[in-house]
């Protein structure tokens, strides 16, 4: 009778968990979205549970996302597929997503872009890159959001404004990437900062790779996400 030990991938079988819970995400952010149709039979209360509910698990569920993305990028297997898009559309269906708890908090997004702006990049990453850095502006904020897209001497610029207290300083400070100083006792894990620099390095042009920068202040006084690809 062999006593060997089995080797496990804890990796793989980390991956094909988190595949599964995000399955069931899906399913529990359906149903919210179903019962938001319905909203209007339910106290103030329940409107404001069931806005925290589906906000938290669209949260939770892009966390989920970016370790799935984490893992394919760690086995060269993160699929980058660039073509041209419609830069409206991106920002349409990250509005649509946080509508609900927008509208629940009473929170304002402003918008600014080009009614006429296309750009090449991978639609599910950036989509995902760009929703991840609203709902953090979301969460911070007192009550305004600016969404701001330029073209700026060849290049693309995405910026989320907030009017809240601004990023903490080990995020600013940190230019490398990497995920070496959590900040756990405030709930900053650098999952979201470090996700987003790599999908941003992962687009690249004549040389030039994307980059993404956080700074405070801004124009409505809080954080800055600023998002540039080549």
């Amino acid at each position: 009778m062999s006593n060997t030990v089995p080797v496990i991938d804890f990796a793989s079988v980390l991956a094909s968990t988190v595949h599964d819970m995000k399955n069931s995400l899906c399913m529990l952010i359906q149903s919210t979205e179903l019962i938001q149709q319905e909203r209007q039979q339910l106290s103030d209360s329940a409107q404001d549970e069931l806005a925290r509910l589906n906000y938290e698990a669209n949260r939770l569920n892009s966390n989920l996302l970016q370790l799935l993305s984490l893992y394919r990028f760690e086995r060269n297997q993160l699929p980058v597929q660039i073509d041209e898009h419609y830069l409206p559309d991106i920002t349409e269906e990250v509005l649509l997503k946080n509508q609900f708890y927008t509208e629940q908090r009473k929170l304002q997004i402003t918008l600014e872009q080009s009614a006429d702006l296309y750009w090449f990049f991978d639609y599910d990453l950036i989509v995902n890159l760009l929703n991840d850095a609203v709902a953090n502006a979301l969460r911070y904020c007192n009550s305004r959001i600016l969404l701001k897209i330029t073209q700026l001497q060849q290049k693309l610029l995405i910026e989320v404004h907030d009017d809240g207290p601004g990023f903490p300083t080990f995020m600013l400070n940190s230019d490398a990437l990497d995920m070496n100083t959590p900040d756990l006792a405030n709930n900053h894990t650098g999952l979201g900062i470090f996700f987003a620099k790599l999908i941003a390095g992962a687009h690249t042009n004549k040389g030039e790779r994307g980059t993404v920068n956080l700074t405070n202040g801004g124009e409505l006084g809080g954080g800055v996400f600023r998002l540039t690809l080549p």
